[in-house]
């Protein structure tokens, strides 16, 4: 047999191994678990589009080879290329992007939505004004509108960015009369003196950011004249973090985490000065707070009250009540609301907080969510 020739018959060879060796190192695994082997779970679907692009969904989540060698190669990808994969994106001096959330910034939508956020919106502060409580919006701005800076030394003079469909959503509620916040602006003018307001390696803001975003809501809130003064004594002390933030675990590779120390984040609990104890909600309070991760963060998890419901009622000088579901501001907690609407009684205010990215990605959309009779 020509030399030629051979080689590529070892080359066949040598490919057709690898990919077999895959499938039989699977199927051990499978069996040493006392497991009926996946592969045999293709006999048992339909033989229909969806269900094979399932099953090899499954199988590529599922083997062991994959997982085993994922989390290294992402590593050297990042190591060699920046390139930290779909949801990640490498910035300077170590900063991470939510990749979804500038893609929202800088593509347009690839169909036409069936949902109106603005519509949904006005639907919801007119079921609260029919109950006499006023609606108070609170779009949180991408980490890549305030500091685009970090993503590449060109942006290094925009400032703030307000992408096209953001400022079409601020423009029609303003047209509609519904009363909103606006961060970018807020965040554009404390940019400079308050140092970073979102985190190094986490897509939500820092202590700095929610406690700029605290000071202006409550100004608006009292400004408004409508409720008495808070009477409660709220303090701060310190409650220093150290850990590595959301992006970073999204990429599932231990590999890349130790690359990375974790972010020296330095919180501020809010607690009462007559007893020590740190801040609790109150069900019966006047501000209802509805939110996603950008209300849970340093509030539900560590160190907790220290988050912006926290820092906003240490600035009102009264506990509130709050419903928070990561990711679902859109359309999930006024499902809960609807749910729960008993927790409406004696409500004078309803602040509504959402990540800009989920103007267009919110979890189950915009959807139209009356409040019950």
């Amino acid at each position: 047999m020509p030399r030629a020739r051979l080689l590529h018959v070892l080359v066949t060879l040598g490919f057709a191994a690898a990919i077999g060796s895959v499938a039989l190192i699977q199927t051990a695994a499978e069996l040493g678990r006392g497991e009926m082997p996946r592969c045999l779970e293709i006999f048992a679907r339909p033989p229909t589009a969806a269900s094979l692009r399932a099953y090899e969904e499954e199988i590529e989540g599922a083997s062991v080879v994959a997982g085993a060698l994922r989390p290294r190669m992402q590593c050297i990808q990042l190591s060699m290329l920046e390139e930290a994969g779909e949801k990640a994106l490498v910035g300077r001096d170590g900063w991470l992007f939510y990749r979804p959330s500038l893609e929202y910034m800088t593509q347009r939508p690839l169909v036409a939505r069936e949902d109106d956020p603005v519509q949904a919106i006005v639907a919801f502060r007119d079921d609260l004004a029919a109950r006499k409580i006023d609606l108070l919006v609170v779009p949180v701005p991408n980490k890549e509108s305030i500091h685009p800076e970090m993503l590449t030394r060109r942006a290094e003079t925009l400032g703030v960015v307000v992408c096209r469909e953001t400022r079409q959503l601020l423009e029609r509620l303003r047209d509609a009369r519904v009363e909103v916040v606006d961060l970018f602006e807020i965040f554009r003018r404390g940019k400079s003196e308050s140092g970073p307001l979102y985190l190094v390696q986490d897509s939500h803001w820092s202590p700095a950011g929610l406690a700029l975003a605290a000071r202006a809501v409550a100004e608006r809130i009292e400004g408004r004249g409508s409720l008495e003064a808070g009477a409660v004594p709220y303090g701060e002390r310190p409650a220093p973090l150290r850990r590595h933030g959301d992006v970073l675990r999204m990429l599932s590779s231990p590999w890349i985490e130790r690359r990375f120390a974790p972010e020296e984040i330095p919180c501020g609990q809010v607690v009462r000065q007559d007893t020590g104890a740190p801040y609790e909600d109150d069900p019966r309070s006047e501000i209802l707070v509805l939110g996603d991760s950008f209300l849970r963060i340093f509030e539900r998890d560590e160190p907790g009250a220290a988050g912006f419901i926290a820092h906003l009622a240490r600035e009102l000088r009264r506990p509130l009540a709050s419903i928070v579901n990561d990711g679902g501001a859109s359309t999930l907690v006024r499902q809960e609301l609807h749910r729960r609407a008993k927790l409406l009684s004696g409500k004078k205010v309803v602040i509504w907080e959402f990540a800009e990215r989920d103007i267009r990605l919110g979890t189950e959309g915009w959807q139209r969510v009356p409040l019950p009779p």
